[in-house]
């Protein structure tokens, strides 16, 4: 049987002003989230500027702030799955 992978990506505008919002895709098999990104980013200096991700890029779910001298401080999320993750990073953008 072949397992059917679905995709999902869209942007949520968070304000009127259209300063800030969500990037968010995932990719799902059944019911079951296997890799995703949610990604916080404002609109700064006529640009669009990551400042929150949270994605699954290296095997594990964990939060990447970025800051203005693009370091990057990543933190663990400890979820018992991406399901539980991904449903925490659309529902808490920082």
């Amino acid at each position: 049987m072949t397992q059917i992978r679905r995709e999902i990506s869209f942007i949520l505008t968070l304000s009127e002003e259209l300063e800030d919002r969500l990037r968010i895709s995932a990719q799902k098999e059944k019911s079951k989230v296997i890799k995703f990104v949610v990604q916080y980013e404002a609109f700064i200096g006529e640009k669009w500027k990551p400042i929150v991700r949270y994605d699954t890029s290296h095997g594990f779910s964990h939060k990447d702030i970025i800051h203005w001298n693009s370091e990057i401080v990543k933190q663990p999320l400890y979820f018992q799955d991406f399901n539980i993750a991904f449903t925490f990073a659309t529902q808490i953008p920082i």
